[in-house]
C-alpha cells in the first residue's frame, strides 16, 4: 500500500468561525441548497454528526457518482478542526483503499481565514494516481467552497 499525500491552501475574507459553521458544522443543510445542480441531498447516516458520525452525499441523477459515504474522525468547532475519511463511493475504486482528509481553518491578520487541508489517498497495489483525476476532486472542492463563501459574503447575519 502507498500514499499519497497533497496539501492545499484556500484563503478567504470570511471570519473562520462562520465559515466553519457554514461549510462544515451545518454543510448537511446548507450544500445542497447552494449546489442544487450538483448535490441532491447530504445526510447523517449514523451519528450526530460530531465525530464518529457518518453522511452521505448523494448527487442529482446524471452525475459521474451516486453517493458517497464519509465518517466524521474529527470535528472541533474550538480549534477550527476537522478530518474525516471517504468511507465509500466516489474516488473509492479497487484501487484506493481510503482517502482521509484534514482539515483546518485558520483566522488572517485581516479577519479572513486560510483553510488548509491535506488529503492523503491510500493506494492498493502498485497502483499510481492520475493527476487529472485528483485536480478534478479538488476542483468539486474549491466549487462548493467558493458556493458557501459567496453565500456568507451576500448574507453576513448567516452563521454569525
Amino acid at each position: 500500500m502507498g500514499v499519497t499525500t497533497f496539501n492545499e491552501e484556500y484563503t478567504s475574507p470570511i471570519a473562520p468561525a462562520r465559515l466553519f459553521k457554514a461549510s462544515i458544522v451545518d454543510s448537511h443543510n446548507l450544500v445542497p441548497k447552494l449546489m442544487p445542480q450538483a448535490i441532491k441531498s447530504i445526510e447523517i447516516t449514523q451519528g450526530n454528526g460530531g465525530a464518529g458520525s457518518i453522511k452521505q452525499i448523494n448527487f442529482v441523477e446524471g452525475s459521474h457518482f451516486g453517493s458517497l459515504k464519509y465518517q466524521i474522525d474529527e470535528l472541533n468547532e474550538q480549534t477550527y478542526t476537522y478530518n474525516y475519511t471517504l468511507i465509500e463511493g466516489g474516488s473509492l475504486t479497487e484501487n484506493l483503499e481510503k482517502i482521509t482528509y484534514e482539515v483546518k481553518f485558520e483566522p488572517t491578520s485581516e479577519g479572513g481565514t486560510v483553510s488548509k487541508v491535506t488529503s492523503k489517498y491510500y493506494t492498493k497495489g502498485d497502483f499510481t494516481l492520475k493527476e487529472e483525476d485528483i485536480k478534478a476532486g479538488k476542483k468539486k472542492v474549491e466549487g462548493m467552497y467558493k458556493a458557501v463563501e459567496a453565500y456568507l459574503l451576500e448574507n453576513p447575519d448567516a452563521y454569525a
